[in-house]
């Protein structure tokens, strides 16, 4: 019985001693080393290579190194019948409220602006906006979008949420479905998106949306990269529609030297790390899923394939 490690980032030792510590008696495989692929057990993966898992005959369960299952779920040669396990909350939360707050007061406190005189070494004073005038608006209620809206909510925001089905948040106005989420937008000065990336919601962020915000809203996407129509963002953004977006996921990673996201005026381009997966934050959660699923008991963030999370 093994666990295959396989990440696109060099981060397996932690991992390895911390396996170590708790099943000594397990091998610990990180790919590409060699090893009996029908020894594997346990797939612990972020962005695992496409039909990789499918090599795997007796794999017992998927565990995916972050919340999001889209780079799992697109594999063609996914093998059926296997559970796919997400990791709750591993400081993802934590630091995605915290990256949504930065986002925010970046463009409320109008910092782009100020960066712009800075480089011009212009010396002139902008009136910021107040922050009860900061409607901002969430997309996605799950357990980090939540955190993401009242971590808002507390600095004294006006905060809306939206869902695809009905979710009640304490202290924070919530819409769901087709219906709400036109009055949703057209009433957000800030649209953070912490969506999940299913079929329902791709292109979620496109023209038809952004037509409908208030002209010269911000938009802030922290879900995955899929979620926008990258041309009409542009589109928007030279047309004044929108004022400016923080994009920290893209849907090519590492985001293409040549793309025009890294030299427009009112984009600010983060690397893929509003959340990220820190061993000492997630190893005790991974290796609890490990003895449950030993135990034969399920645990918790067992994945519905149909929905996509």
């Amino acid at each position: 019985m093994t666990v295959l490690f396989y990440s696109e980032s060099d981060a397996s030792e932690p991992w390895r001693e911390a396996f170590g510590r708790a099943f000594p008696q397990l091998p610990f495989r990180v790919w590409p080393e060699p090893g009996a692929d029908e020894a594997v057990r346990y797939a612990l993966v972020w962005k695992p290579e496409a039909g990789l898992l499918s090599r795997l005959p007796n794999l017992k369960a998927i565990i995916s190194l972050g919340a999001g299952v889209d780079h799992i779920l697109r594999d063609p040669q996914l093998p059926q019948g296997v559970p796919i396990i997400r990791l709750r909350d591993a400081g993802f939360a934590q630091q995605m409220a915290e990256y949504s707050v930065y986002a925010v007061l970046h463009f409320q406190h109008r910092m782009p602006e100020f960066l712009a005189q800075q480089r011009q070494a212009d010396w002139r004073q902008l009136e910021p906006g107040l922050t009860r005038d900061w409607r901002v608006g969430v997309m996605g209620l799950g357990a980090i979008g939540g955190r993401v809206a009242q971590r808002l909510a507390a600095l004294g925001f006006p905060v809306m949420g939206w869902s695809r089905s009905a979710k009640r948040v304490d202290g924070i106005e919530t819409f769901h479905g087709e219906s709400g989420l036109h009055n949703f937008l057209s009433r957000a000065r800030v649209a953070v998106n912490v969506l999940p990336l299913t079929p329902q919601t791709e292109d979620i962020l496109d023209a038809r949306r952004f037509a409908v915000m208030p002209r010269g809203a911000f938009v802030v996407n922290i879900g995955r990269g899929a979620h926008l129509v990258e041309q009409d963002l542009l589109d928007a953004l030279d047309s004044g529609q929108l004022g400016g977006a923080m994009l920290d996921v893209f849907r090519e990673e590492p985001l293409p030297r040549n793309h025009p996201f890294w030299h427009h005026p009112k984009i600010v381009v983060t690397p893929h790390v509003a959340g990220v997966t820190i061993p000492s934050e997630a190893e005790a959660q991974v290796i609890e899923i490990v003895r449950q699923l030993e135990c034969g008991e399920m645990p918790p963030g067992l994945v519905d394939r149909s929905r996509g999370y």
